[in-house]
């Protein structure tokens, strides 16, 4: 280390509270610290530590338990997983842009923030029940757009205006029977797509039903809405398993635990990261690459140094 002013060697002069080495100059008694290594907006936690708990928490860990094993601090790992989820989203937007598909599929998974609708009684949009509104597609199994919002006919449109800018050309699209989604995908896709729903008929409650026993489904109806949907295509099968894929992977969308997220951003975060790991990082064991290989956006598995490094 050089000192600024008299152009000569400092010493070194013990260290500054977060470790990094301070330097004396002996003519003008002036101190000075050694370069920090930023990464990730500026954080001193090492890009090692950084990768390790990106890695733990899309395999399912939840913050605290990335506490106990990495011995960071909570805040530092949320700050942590902000960043990286603000990445992964800018990457998503700039990689996944007009790419040509043939067939998607659409779904929306339930999850909650700080509390259940009922128990909403604050009246604040950001808590309560939150839906995921996904697009896979079928082939590449590549997550085209996402988007968390309510069960609504405004976040629905918001949801395909975003699969309107991800996708290209003339493909089919199937959904399941919410409402909202003939006009939204109407006002946003238009004729390029052939457009079917499978709608799915529960039957009626048994009296030795639980509370949590799962609805039983008695009929399929496939349901084509306008174009010429291909009838062997009409299913919601794989992002139903991508729906699984997603509570198995973000802790905070575990059922019947307290792991749910306290606020919106939170959530969001932990979406978007997962996504972004999804598509470029996790190998598909059906297709044996990632999704972004079989859609021909990415040439190898990339590591989480390179997914927190792209955008």
């Amino acid at each position: 280390m050089t000192c600024h002013s008299c152009k000569i060697e400092c010493k070194r002069f013990g260290k500054t509270r977060k470790g990094q080495q301070r330097y004396r100059c002996d003519q003008c008694r002036k101190t000075f610290s050694e370069t920090r290594n930023e990464h990730l907006g500026g954080m001193y936690t090492s890009p090692e530590e950084v990768e390790n708990v990106v890695r733990l928490f899309v395999e399912g860990c939840s913050i605290r338990s990335i506490g106990r094993i990495t011995g960071l601090h909570q805040a530092t790992i949320l700050k942590v997983l902000a960043l990286a989820a603000s990445r992964c989203e800018r990457l998503m937007e700039s990689k996944i842009h007009r790419l040509p598909v043939s067939d998607v599929q659409c779904d929306e998974m339930w999850g909650f923030v700080y509390c259940k609708e009922k128990r909403n009684t604050t009246g604040d949009p950001e808590r309560g029940d939150a839906y995921c509104f996904v697009a896979i597609e079928r082939k590449t199994k590549m997550v085209l757009a996402w988007h968390l919002g309510k069960r609504t006919a405004h976040d629905t449109e918001a949801f395909t205006e975003k699969l309107n800018e991800a996708t290209r050309g003339h493909f089919q699209i199937t959904t399941d029977g919410f409402g909202a989604y003939p006009e939204a995908i109407s006002y946003s896709l238009g004729t390029r797509v052939d457009f079917a729903q499978l709608i799915k008929v529960d039957a009626a409650p048994a009296e030795d039903e639980t509370r949590y026993s799962p609805a039983r489904v008695v009929e399929v109806i496939a349901k084509p809405v306008w174009g010429q949907p291909d009838p062997e295509r009409i299913c919601t099968s794989h992002i139903e398993r991508q729906n699984l894929t997603m509570r198995m992977h973000i802790r905070r969308l575990t059922r019947l635990t307290n792991a749910f997220s306290k606020k919106r951003d939170n959530l969001k975060a932990a979406l978007a990261l997962h996504f972004g790991w999804y598509n470029f990082c996790r190998t598909h064991k059906t297709i044996q690459v990632t999704p972004a290989m079989e859609a021909g956006i990415a040439t190898h598995v990339w590591t989480i140094g390179e997914l927190l490094g792209a955008a």
